[in-house]
């Protein structure tokens, strides 16, 4: 379907539809107090003390809380006006729903200033806004890669009415404001930017001089790239941010070709594997039926984007700046933007369209009516884990343990960072806060605690895990430091010796987990025996 080929909107081309989707991709979220994203709990402990450090100073005995311009203060940024108004718990929630909501928008109008129209096959992209990496709680990256689609919906459309140079003023301050965000975002409007407007000089020149090819495409290449300079500045500010001496972090793992396809099966990967890696089959099927169905086909400007995004997730290690899955986070936007570039081949019926929008509508209805049924699950198990917190003091410096296989399950308990929940309910010590210089505006400072300072000392096993870091929940429970904390936390932990907290208090059992108090010697009077 090609713009100005008919003057007549379907009902998944209206904006009433869009706006429909969009309000329905929040549903999953709204009845879980707290989204049950795996690291979502660590931030909204991070941001507790970013916003109370001020007024409790005793904060500063376990954390170091220092703002600097960093390529990652999406949401870090945004509770400081909403917070006060709404409460801290509330204002992430509101965020985190609106992340699955613009992710839908961004696909769609992408797909208009491609397509001229909504094509049907569009439809089937929309379960990807509640891809693995937003499953997994990576939440600023998640909100700027959402942020970063309309975005380039919105180039899209100012290219398209010639509106270039009003586009570069406002890209420049844009741009710096996405990156701040998250700089994955940024990174990817940069690669969709440049590829749409090569695609765009290229057929500019094509119809000048159709005889010049070669000569066409490198002018194209030398002139998209000036016309994506608006989008460079950010690039400053990573080399300000990545040079501190303050930096730590490895980049390390390439071209791990098992994970690579691991990844590509898992970007649907929530609760019931078959479930997930079937719909993952469905999108596939649907990229097939591109290249040997005569019915539909794919868009230069779209399917040259997806293939540079496909070729830097090749290229991109799995660990970078000693941040894990970073390839992993790309992978569900390369299938996104490759099934956006679908359409209709011109000519196919009303019908023939009208049955594959139905088809995408109904696959996204049905990954969306399983995603709240998953959520509605991991809400109960939070409800119950988080029971014991108000058993706790305010103040207490608590050593949680949470229970996890060493093998991967394909349903996370999502539980491994609920122990934040102290920190941001009840200003307590936890030790599951991430502590990497460079990577977030908060390190953990508690030496007393040695190593069951910050993450990952909070996950236990049964056995010691080849490659992980995690110790035994034996070896945890025998060599934490006593004197270091006031409670133990254990969440769904292995089974073990209960020789090994015979010098502490069980004083609240909720269904698998355990809440003890560490006993203190009784301290004598001076001149005593």
């Amino acid at each position: 379907m090609t713009r100005g080929q008919d003057t007549a909107l379907h009902w998944w081309q209206t904006r009433g539809f869009v706006v429909a989707v969009a309000i329905a991709s929040m549903i999953p979220l709204l009845w879980p107090e707290i989204p049950p994203l795996v690291d979502l709990p660590g931030h909204m402990g991070r941001y507790r003390v970013q916003l109370a450090i001020g007024e409790n100073p005793w904060l500063s005995q376990w954390y170091n809380f220092q703002w600097q311009m960093i390529g990652n203060l999406g949401i870090d940024l945004l509770i400081v006006p909403l917070a006060p108004l709404v409460g801290l718990q509330l204002a992430v929630k509101l965020i985190v729903i609106a992340i699955p909501a613009l992710t839908v928008t961004g696909l769609l109008w992408i797909a208009r200033e491609v397509h001229g129209r909504i094509p049907a096959t569009a439809l089937f992209a929309l379960p990807l806004a509640y891809s693995y990496p937003f499953q997994f709680g990576f939440v600023n990256f998640a909100l700027s890669m959402a942020i970063a689609l309309n975005l380039f919906a919105l180039w899209l459309r100012m290219g398209r009415l010639r509106r270039t140079r009003l586009r570069a003023f406002l890209f420049v301050p844009i741009s710096c404001l996405l990156w701040i965000c998250h700089t994955f975002g940024w990174g990817v409007l940069g690669v969709l930017a440049f590829s749409a407007e090569l695609i765009r000089q290229h057929d500019i020149r094509r119809d000048s001089d159709p005889k010049s090819w070669a000569h066409g495409w490198f002018r194209a290449f030398v002139q998209a790239g000036v016309n994506c300079l608006p989008l460079a500045l950010p690039m400053v500010m990573m080399v300000v941010w990545r040079s501190g001496d303050h930096v730590g972090g490895k980049t390390q793992d390439w071209f791990n070709w098992r994970w690579k396809m691991n990844w590509i099966t898992m970007v649907l990967r929530d609760r019931w594997m078959a479930f997930d890696i079937a719909s993952v089959t469905v999108l596939f099927v649907i990229l097939f039926r591109g290249v040997r169905d005569q019915t539909i086909e794919y868009s230069r400007n779209l399917g040259l984007s997806a293939l540079f995004l496909a070729a830097v997730y090749v290229l991109l290690p799995r660990i970078v700046f000693g941040s894990a899955y970073a390839d992993m986070r790309l992978a569900p936007f390369v299938l996104a933007i490759a099934v956006i570039a679908l359409r209709p081949r011109h000519g196919v019926s009303l019908r023939g369209a009208a049955v594959l929008a139905v088809l995408g509508f109904a696959f996204f209805g049905v990954r969306l009516a399983g995603t709240t049924v998953s959520y509605l699950i991991y809400d109960r198990s939070y409800d119950q884990a988080i029971a014991a917190i108000d058993t706790v003091p305010e103040r207490s410096r608590v050593v949680s343990f949470v229970g996890r296989r060493c093998r991967d399950d394909w349903a996370y308990s999502r539980l491994e960072h609920v122990p934040a929940l102290l920190l941001e309910r009840r200003l307590a010590f936890t030790n599951d806060q991430w502590s990497m210089a460079g990577a977030q505006l908060m390190t953990t400072q508690y030496p007393a605690a040695r190593g069951f300072a910050h993450d990952p000392s909070e996950i236990v096993s049964d056995i010691r895990c080849r490659g992980q870091f995690w110790r035994p929940v034996a070896m945890a429970l025998e060599k934490f430091p006593r004197d270091a904390f006031d409670y133990v936390w254990l969440i769904h932990p292995p089974k073990f010796d209960p020789a090994l907290v015979r010098d502490l208090t069980l004083i609240r059992r909720d269904g698998t987990s355990l809440l003890y108090r560490v006993n203190r010697p009784a301290v004598r009077p001076a001149g005593t025996e």
